[in-house]
């Protein structure tokens, strides 16, 4: 146990990131389509989920 070479991870980055951006867009078409239906709570957090997605991809490649 321990860290080893994490190089071969390298191409798993920009998978990983695409991951995140889908989630992001599908947390803020949901929030928005259940705040429609009423349910402001979890529409709420739902884009509250996405924003805090947004900014960890923002801040992992910045």
């Amino acid at each position: 146990m321990g860290g080893g070479d994490l190089s071969g991870l390298a191409g798993l980055y920009p998978l990983t990131m695409g991951i995140a951006m889908l989630a992001v867009f599908a947390l803020a078409w949901g929030g928005v389509t259940v705040l429609r239906r009423g349910d402001r709570q979890r529409g709420v957090l739902m884009l509250v989920c996405a924003l805090v997605i947004l900014a960890n991809v923002l801040i992992w490649t910045v």
